[in-house]
């Protein structure tokens, strides 16, 4: 029986089109490539029965029509990590009709590997040495024809930044589908006894095993010998039985001996990978000398930490002093609505409590969760890619990883922390790229600790009106600054503590090594930086804080208009938890208020204010003197300030991100864990700084 892999593995319909898959090695532009050829009409997923994401695009040259797939980026074919099983079944069993596989040509060498593990399966290959502009800036030479001769395939230089070379792709593409190139693809033979044991398997395989299949004898052969069972996993469910059945029965070779196979098959092809390097590339220097220079400063042991939260601190600085304006401006903008749809619902004699229903809580509550949100998200998110553009977040990471290490933890752990500043259920996602599950468990349940743009405005907004003490306006920006990047370095020591106790306990381990590539620097795509930080990004995650924040917009304007004996059921609740509260340093409101934000941080401000003024719906400030007279008018200290900045930080996920620990572990107790660790934490530290002021001040 042979079983649809288009519909049922890759839910692509193709109807007309033909169907290129998109591969090649980390930090080879294939991203830019794949953006170029698609001109952006792509969309995203996962693919399926796997957390890894997916991009695919279409385009169109001349008469023909294509659907590009790009699958994630990797080193290898032989399905040891998540993103490699995915790639690797994409290019086995995804049938498509041509493969480009980009390479990096200021690393040829390197990524000559996977071209031998894909010229093994697809029938179509091209080789695209991408990045010739940042060759030539290092003054490496590649020719060609020699290139070619030794790969026996089609081989198209291109600079995605400048569209170089697109158009020879784009023919190159045309006449490869149309049959026009003579393929002679490079067939690696190995040693002795490899070549013996593939000999003996292949005498055993019939033609009709492999009818059909993407693979040749010698390729299902090799895979008997040097696989791992994710192959076999993959093969059961993509090929025929009688494929699969085979398989199984000439799988009689032990995990060491496959293990020593795949080490020697790796030992082999980068020989030739370097042969073919030497006898194609010139470089007339060394292409890392400038590259070494700097990461000499920035992953050093004496300057890489404080550069690191230098730049952390400066990006803080400039999402405080650049988003109050365009916050105030959206802000005026969409509340100049709200008479309007007043006026709109009184015309058409709308119910007087559905109208305040939808106009003062609803529509309040999106409009305040867009004007709060969106400015810092869009300027954070922006320098956030700005700076993974220019190739510094590797380089956070390395200088992070020995901290993880000592923590038990993943070093790729650093780079899901950053995601998490934009927000906590991105981060818990991008923990799909490390590949131990204890250590990406322990990444999910800590990312928490670090601060997403949800909780910014409400540590920005506490931090300027109760640390900004002087009349220099340019100070009032530092001080402020230097308070939130204090929060975050203790969201981060805390991440550190937590990762190690739950190595220790729950998720006993050690810490994996892994490759940390350090990309070469580069010129930002500014284009890409916008596109990327606003759409990808930044759009996107506000949509999904809106749908979460306004049915939630209902029922805190209900709990608010709603009364028994003259006081709303907001006044009631937050008075029997006033007791509980001051244990913690605050008040029932703040404690209500952190309780009814849980699907948006964003409204926690407003809530506070909304219960302070007894109005009934959400409140604004005009200003942060404003704000602060109605908190201190309310009770507010010093103390209350440092006691809501730290339960802040240290509080339960925000339900979105909840929800997202649900579908990325799949599992009710580790999304538990991920709720309750850091509320008893944000608790007990808040009842020690309690204790202490009251005890010292």
């Amino acid at each position: 029986m042979k079983r649809n892999k288009e519909e049922n593995f890759f839910n692509i319909n193709k109807k007309d089109k033909y169907l290129l898959c998109l591969a090649g090695n980390p930090n080879t532009g294939k991203s830019s490539i794949f953006n170029v050829l698609t001109n952006l009409k792509q969309h995203t997923g996962n693919w399926p029965g796997k957390t890894i994401s997916n991009a695919r695009g279409e385009f169109r040259i001349n008469d023909k029509e294509f659907i590009l797939v790009d699958v994630p980026g990797t080193y290898s074919l032989f399905g040891l990590s998540e993103d490699e099983i995915v790639a690797r079944d994409f290019i086995c069993f995804g049938k498509s009709d041509l493969t480009l596989v980009i390479t990096a040509a200021t690393s040829l060498e390197r990524d000559l590997n996977l071209v031998f593990q894909i010229l093994e399966y697809s029938k179509k290959v091209i080789v695209v040495v991408n990045l010739m502009d940042e060759a030539r800036k290092k003054k490496i030479e590649i020719n060609k024809l020699k290139l070619i001769y030794k790969l026996g395939v089609p081989v198209v230089f291109t600079s995605a930044k400048t569209k170089e070379g697109i158009d020879d792709l784009k023919r190159m593409i045309c006449d490869v589908i149309d049959n026009k190139i003579l393929y002679q693809p490079i067939d690696i033979k190995y040693d002795d006894e490899i070549e013996n044991e593939i000999s003996k398997i292949e005498s055993q395989i019939s033609d009709e095993i492999i009818s059909g299949e993407i693979y040749n004898k010698r390729v299902f052969s090799k895979r008997i010998i040097d696989s791992n069972t994710s192959f076999l996993e993959s093969l059961k469910k993509y090929s025929k039985d009688e494929t699969y059945t085979e398989f199984k029965r000439l799988n009689t070779y032990s995990d060491e001996y496959k293990k020593e196979v795949r080490e020697k098959i790796i030992s082999i092809n980068f020989e030739h990978a370097r042969d073919i390097s030497s006898f194609c590339v010139k470089k007339n220097e060394d292409p890392t000398t400038k590259d070494r220079k700097i990461d000499k400063i920035l992953t050093s042991k004496i300057f890489g930490i404080p550069i690191m939260i230098g730049c952390l601190a400066l990006i803080f600085y400039l999402t405080i002093q650049f988003a109050n304006y365009p916050s105030f401006f959206i802000y005026n903008f969409l509340f100049s609505f709200e008479d309007d749809l007043l006026k709109l619902f009184n015309f058409i004699n709308l119910n007087e409590f559905i109208r305040d229903l939808i106009v003062l809580g609803i529509y309040r509550t999106v409009a305040w969760v867009t004007s709060v949100m969106l400015p810092p998200m869009a300027i954070f998110y922006s320098l956030f890619t700005l700076l993974e553009d220019l190739g510094y977040l590797p380089r956070v990471a390395f200088n992070m990883d020995n901290r993880f290490k000592k923590s038990c933890a993943h070093g790729k752990q650093c780079l899901t922390m950053c995601m998490g500043f934009g927000c906590n259920a991105s981060g818990v996602t991008g923990c799909r790229i490390i590949d131990s599950p204890r250590e990406k468990l322990i990444a999910i349940i800590t990312n928490t600790f670090v601060p997403c743009n949800g909780r910014f405005p409400t540590i920005i907004a506490i931090s300027t009106s109760f640390f900004a003490i002087t009349t220099n306006q340019a100070l009032n920006g530092i001080i402020p600054t230097i308070v939130v990047t204090l929060i975050i370095c203790l969201g981060v020591f805390t991440t550190l503590i937590v990762s190690k106790l739950l190595s220790k306990t729950i998720l006993k381990g050690n810490a994996s090594s892994f490759t940390l590539e350090l990309p070469p620097y580069r010129k930002p795509n500014i284009l890409r930086v916008i596109y990327t930080s606003l759409i990808d990004r930044t759009i996107f995650l506000l949509g999904r804080a809106i749908k979460v924040a306004a049915p939630f917009g209902g029922i805190i304007w209900i709990l608010a208009n709603t009364y028994i004996d003259n006081n709303s059921i907001i006044h009631i609740i937050s008075t029997f938890l006033d007791p509980i509260s001051k244990i913690l340093g605050f008040d029932g409101v703040i404690l209500l208020a952190f309780i009814l934000a849980l699907p948006a941080n964003e409204i926690l401000l407003p809530i506070i204010i909304m219960s302070y003024c007894l109005t009934g719906k959400l409140t604004n400030f005009d200003t942060i003197d404003n704000l602060k007279t109605i908190l201190v008018d309310n009770g507010w200290t010093l103390l209350t300030a440092i006691n809501v900045l730290l339960f802040s930080l240290l509080h339960w996920p925000c339900s979105t991100t909840l929800l997202t620990i649900k579908k990325e572990t799949g599992s009710l107790k580790y999304t538990f864990l991920s709720f309750i660790i850091p509320t008893v934490i944000g608790i007990l530290v808040c009842i020690t700084t309690n204790i202490l002021w009251n005890i010292f001040v």
